[in-house]
């Protein structure tokens, strides 16, 4: 097996560790009252996403997500979180020297020892769930899943969701699919950009992802007999039929969305391995993106 593929099939045992700090990233993320900014780049980006709504929805306070590199401090925030798994990328160190004093910085990394360790105040570091992977996956699922519990959610089930996902025979044959279509609603809409994204990354794939009530606003137009329409969380059941009456296959399951997510990351290895490629080794990728000139 692949570093990609053993790292998705690691996800329940990690999860179970990063839910043993719910209460350091309650401290960290939570932050009852402080309007609060969540950024990152790529993948990170989908999770601060899907941090943002999920704080703001359990009631801690206004918060908001920014892709780092198009950051411009133009809001005043109490609190900033930055999202880095490598704790190098250059746009989210350059994005933490543009805050202006007073304001609390923290990061989330699974790497100790980085440049953003000297521009925060609070680190929480997830380095067991750190990857040889160029294409994240146990990474992110693992602050997401720490940060759903430290704002309040009983996550007793994800592990056997989880198992459940690694068990689970593929929705659809990769032979049979040209075209990946991701759907989520609230803080899944995150999750369903960042499963459109491994789809292009491990198997440079058509992928895309939208808000599940916006699907029907034009993008089910291009939807035909090799494409397959993906739901996360608690998506309407209306929108399998208009995936089948464009000719596509429609997928959803009862499991946790974290758990979705890890058949989808299955399911973008498997379409690689279908096109001869190697997800530990993505085409223009590497694991962090470190800039000589920040502004180019």
């Amino acid at each position: 097996m692949n570093d990609t593929a053993l790292e998705i099939a690691s996800q329940p045992a990690v999860w179970t560790r990063g839910l043993a700090l719910a209460a350091e990233a309650r401290a960290a993320l939570a932050a009852p009252g402080q309007r609060t900014l969540v950024l990152g780049c790529g993948t990170s980006w989908f999770v601060a996403q899907c941090l943002a709504e999920l704080r703001e929805a359990a009631g801690f306070g206004e918060t908001d997500a920014a892709c780092a590199s198009e950051f411009v401090p133009r809001r005043r925030y109490d609190r900033v979180v930055a999202i880095t798994r490598s704790g190098t990328s250059t746009e989210v160190l350059e994005a933490l020297r543009r805050l202006p004093a007073g304001v609390r910085r923290v990061a989330v990394t699974a790497t100790a020892g980085e440049a953003v360790d000297d521009l925060v105040d609070t680190r929480v570091l997830l380095d067991f769930a750190d990857e040889r992977s160029v294409v994240q996956t146990r990474f992110p699922t693992t602050v997401l899943a720490m940060a759903r519990a430290a704002f309040g959610e009983d996550l007793a089930g994800l592990a056997a969701d989880g198992e459940a996902a690694l068990a689970a025979p593929l929705p659809a044959d990769p032979a049979a699919i040209d075209h990946l279509v991701f759907l989520g609603t609230g803080w899944t809409v995150g999750l369903a950009h960042e499963a459109a994204l491994k789809a292009r990354e491990a198997a440079q794939a058509w992928s895309e992802s939208y808000p599940a009530m916006d699907y029907r606003h034009g993008p089910v137009a291009v939807a035909g007999p090799r494409s397959l329409v993906w739901s996360f969380g608690d998506v309407p059941d209306s929108l399998d039929d208009a995936a089948r009456a464009a000719g596509a296959t429609p997928h959803r399951d009862g499991l946790d969305p974290l758990a979705q997510l890890v058949l989808a990351q299955r399911f973008a290895v498997a379409l690689a391995a279908h096109r001869g490629l190697d997800p530990d080794n993505p085409r223009l990728l590497t694991r962090s993106v470190i800039l000589a000139d920040p502004v180019a």
